[in-house]
């Protein structure tokens, strides 16, 4: 496994338990929070901890994406496997600090997880989805050719699924 990747403008480290802190600073963000909601110090090291053994495990999860100039963080985002819809998926999906909300970081985060996935992977179908209601995610999903394909139920919330 690569220890990052390099997009034009991103360094992308897969989620690692040294990541803690700084994926507690991103769910805190206010903007992030009304999506995520409130997570604990013990709750983010549980979060790591799982995702790092997925990619120990399987080779497969998010990144935290670091911008390469100013090594600030952007957010997290990628691929990981779900259950979704009642079938096991490849999904991609992102978070990304309200700053950096409108700059297409999330759209070089998806391109990147889809590279990976159909080039690398040699997956056949990706999937996203979100809220119905975050219209700013969709654009996102449609602009890397996502095509909507219908409503499913998440934690017993409408999410909109896009499949490429």
């Amino acid at each position: 496994m690569e220890d990052f990747r390099l997009t034009e403008r991103l360094r992308l480290e897969p989620v690692a338990e040294r990541h803690a802190g700084d994926l507690l600073a991103l769910y805190r963000d206010p903007a992030v929070a009304e999506w995520y909601g409130e997570w604990t110090r013990e709750q983010i090291e549980a979060e790591v901890a799982r995702m790092a053994a997925h990619w120990r495990d399987d080779g497969v999860h998010k990144w935290m994406a670091y911008e390469r100039t100013s090594g600030d963080l952007v957010g997290r985002g990628g691929l990981s496997r779900q259950r979704v819809d009642g079938v096991d998926r490849l999904e991609v999906g992102w978070v990304l600090h309200r700053r950096f909300w409108g700059q297409g970081y999330a759209t070089e985060i998806g391109r990147a997880a889809l590279s990976f996935a159909f080039d690398e992977l040699g997956a056949r179908e990706v999937v996203s989805f979100t809220e119905v209601h975050n219209l700013r995610s969709r654009a996102v999903m449609e602009r890397l050719g996502f095509h909507y394909s219908k409503e499913i139920s998440v934690g017993g919330e409408p999410f909109a699924l896009y499949v490429l």
